[in-house]
């Protein structure tokens, strides 16, 4: 298998990095469709889970990824909103890191659409009984349910406010960032890997 000649510009860079996210929307093998996020944990450590992408919105840096309500990244989020998302694709070898603001949404036309196009065995994640991480006395049987997760379902959204690119290569490593300030405004350049 040949590669693909490396990004010329930053600019085909944050393609690429654009490309492999909306693939991990779509693609359920995508090594993208499963990232790890960061948050701030309430005692002030970080604190590291896998998520689903769920959506990637490139016009508006947005994306999202769907929780329990009722989960420890829920209060997380809720109480500091600063958030990062890393995904590594071995094959491709590149790295994106994300930093940027998450939105938690609860009861709003984005929960609802985004259960709405959930699949029912999804839905039936938030159906448990139990709050994520609680302690049981033996594990429980699976829900039956799916209607009844929806009182325990959130949405989440990140918006990108920071991308770290970084493709690994024989033949040098390649590394770009770009930031955004408040009004939208790119500032984009190579770093050394």
């Amino acid at each position: 298998m040949t590669r693909p000649p490396p990004p010329a510009t930053p600019q085909d860079a944050l393609a690429d990095a654009f490309r492999l996210l909306s693939r991990g929307v779509a693609d359920r093998r995508s090594p993208f469709h499963t990232p790890t996020l960061a948050t701030r944990g309430l005692d002030g450590a970080p604190d590291l889970r896998t998520v689903v992408l769920r959506g990637f919105d490139p016009a508006t840096r947005l994306l999202r990824i769907h929780t329990d309500r009722r989960s420890a990244k829920a209060g997380e989020i809720a109480a500091d909103p600063r958030a990062a998302l890393h995904g590594y694709d071995a094959a491709a070898q590149v790295q994106i890191r994300i930093a940027g603001v998450a939105s938690l949404h609860l009861d709003d036309a984005t929960a609802d659409a985004a259960w709405a196009a959930s699949r029912e065995m999804s839905r039936m994640c938030y159906a448990t009984p139990h709050a994520p991480g609680a302690p049981v006395e033996e594990p429980p049987p699976a829900p039956q349910d799916a209607a009844a997760g929806r009182a325990n379902f959130a949405a989440v959204t990140l918006r990108i406010d920071a991308l770290d690119w970084l493709l690994l290569a024989a033949a040098g490593h390649r590394r770009a960032r770009f930031a955004w300030d408040d009004a939208g405004a790119l500032c984009a350049g190579w770093a050394a890997p």
